[in-house]
């Protein structure tokens, strides 16, 4: 599975990390949220990537994600 530009559409996320995170807060995780939220993380790096680009630098940095 792929995107528009071709990049793949792999989950981001470390199911293992999250589950154990939402566990700790009290609440169950449904199959679904590792997809969900790695598609949020994408347009989050896309983002940090227009920063970097818009500075003409090809290092995505912290202050990218502001």
């Amino acid at each position: 599975m792929t995107d528009a530009a071709g990049a793949p559409k792999d989950i981001l996320i470390i199911n293992s990390k999250l589950k154990a995170y939402i566990k700790a807060k009290g609440f169950s995780t449904a199959s679904t949220v590792a997809e969900k939220l790695s598609e949020k993380v994408r347009v989050l790096i896309d983002q940090a990537i227009e920063s970097a680009k818009n500075d003409k630098r090809k290092t995505v940095m912290d202050r990218d994600f502001t």
